[in-house]
């Protein structure tokens, strides 16, 4: 059966106090860790598509790259109607940045059937670096759909909406495919009892670096040094009142900003 595979990640909850251990990682250990809710969304057009083709006969198929606990987003994932689930866990792989992920995700999917799609978030929100669509791509040499809040299959065609500052661009490429979703594409639907009891039980496959015939490849990036944020200053006030003056000034405002 052709796979449409949608990728998770397990992070901390996104209102959450985070914080960082001393070797600069992000502690995941003193707070709750949940599905990241861009993937809800990602999962959601996974499922849509699946079950908009049902002559395709595709299979949706979640994965996830992270510690034993993370198999909570693949439960997630499954309680709202994904088929099957892939677990890559492995302590060699802790602290992987972009590119060992891209790579060893990569790895992954080549163990699954037929992957005709892959879907995504357009950015994680424990990092939000948005590249894991980028470098998935081109390890695997594939039209990338990115941005999208709505998209569709048909005759081995994937389409989609791009929505940016510029305007609305309709996309189009070739199966096999990937995209990225962001938060405006379709409403995540909500699991219902007999999912949730379903994913509880339901059989994770899981596999580690060996198994994927790699080797962990060691982060080619490396934060030396972090602080924390200043807190937030209130912004200058133009109080002008002829209109042009105002304009003026908060034009000349800009401009020294660099914004204009």
């Amino acid at each position: 059966m052709p796979a449409i595979v949608a990728l998770v990640k397990h992070v901390p909850d996104t209102w959450s106090t985070k914080t960082l251990q001393a070797d600069h990682r992000l502690d995941r250990g003193s707070v709750d860790n949940v599905i990241d809710e861009i993937n809800e969304y990602s999962v959601e057009q996974a499922l849509r598509l699946r079950d908009e083709n049902p002559d395709a006969g595709y299979r949706v198929v979640a994965l996830t790259m992270g510690p034993a606990a993370a198999d909570e987003a693949l439960r997630k994932a499954l309680a709202m109607g994904a088929d099957d689930a892939v677990h890559v866990v492995d302590d060699s792989l802790a602290g992987a940045d972009g590119l060992s992920t891209a790579w060893t995700l990569n790895a992954a999917l080549n163990t699954i059937d037929d992957v005709q799609l892959i879907t995504l978030g357009n950015a994680a929100s424990d990092a939000s670096t948005g590249l894991l669509a980028g470098l998935l791509a081109e390890y695997r040499q594939l039209p990338a759909l990115t941005e999208l809040r709505a998209a569709s299959l048909s005759e081995g065609t994937v389409r989609g909406t791009r929505e940016d500052s510029r305007g609305h661009f309709e996309l189009e490429a070739s199966l096999p495919a990937l995209i990225s979703v962001t938060d405006k594409a379709d409403k995540p639907r909500f699991p219902n009892f007999k999912g949730l009891m379903a994913a509880k039980k339901a059989e994770i496959t899981t596999l580690d670096v060996a198994a994927l015939g790699i080797e962990a490849v060691a982060p080619t990036t490396e934060v030396l040094s972090a602080a924390q944020r200043p807190p937030r200053e209130a912004g200058e006030v133009i109080s002008e009142p002829d209109a042009a003056v105002a304009a003026t000034k908060i034009a000349d405002y800009l401009v020294a900003k660099n914004l204009i």
